[in-house]
């Protein structure tokens, strides 16, 4: 009996519980924040890029999500960068760290700047925003190790991580070192800034984590084919 009333209610069972999953109908176009978009004149456009303009113009377009920002000053790094420091919610605290750090920077460079000769001085690089992208590409580890079990025993296997791993694990030893190894009567910002410097001229402990990762993934090499098995 209940297979054939299963077999009845069959037919109209998706129409009547069809289930809305997304905010926006599929007619909506997506939003574009980029100034560049708009600016362009419409002689340099391709006839697709003219079509999509109209569209723009004719159809409803989604709202922007909160992370999305048309300034110039937006850096989703350093955006992922405070929320990844943010603690019990205090993104405001976060966020003033965050800025003192990169003053903190620009003034000690600009001294160096200042101090050095006029042969050095092309050498040393005055933007936070620059040192602060190559300090966490230089903490970047290219390896990382996995627990794998094989007959009751676990192994250390070396396995490759993918961007966001690896972006992961520089902020969190940046954050851990800053927050764990500091001293007392030294800020926040200011540790942060000391690690940051220390990490664009690949030194500091940051440095010397990664490195260490690196050789314990190369003295675990014999079990790289644990991966596949």
């Amino acid at each position: 009996m209940a297979a054939s009333i299963a077999g009845l209610l069959k037919p109209w069972t998706p129409s009547v519980f069809l289930v809305r999953w997304r905010r926006y109908d599929p007619y909506y176009l997506e939003p574009e924040v980029s100034k560049e978009a708009y600016s362009r004149p419409e002689a340099e456009l391709s006839a697709e890029e003219k079509e999509q303009r109209k569209l723009r113009s004719l159809r409803p377009i989604k709202a922007a999500t909160s992370e999305v920002s048309s300034s110039v000053f937006n850096d989703p790094v350093i955006s992922k960068f405070i929320n990844m420091m943010m603690k019990d919610g205090n993104k405001i605290l976060a966020r003033d760290i965050m800025t003192q750090t990169l003053e903190k920077i620009k003034k000690k460079q600009v001294e160096k700047y200042h101090k050095a000769s006029e042969a050095d001085r092309e050498g040393i690089e005055c933007s936070p925003y620059t040192i602060f992208h190559q300090a966490l590409e230089n903490c970047k580890p290219i390896v990382g190790l996995a627990s794998i079990q094989k007959g009751g025993k676990f192994y250390q296997v070396p396995i490759p991580l993918n961007d966001g791993r690896r972006r992961f694990l520089a902020m969190k030893w940046m954050i851990t070192e800053c927050r764990e190894n500091r001293h007392r009567s030294t800020h926040m910002d200011e540790k942060l800034c000391q690690e940051l410097l220390a990490a664009f001229a690949k030194e500091g402990k940051v440095i010397n984590k990664k490195n260490e990762l690196h050789k314990m993934a190369e003295s675990n090499r014999a079990y790289a084919h644990y991966r596949w098995w």
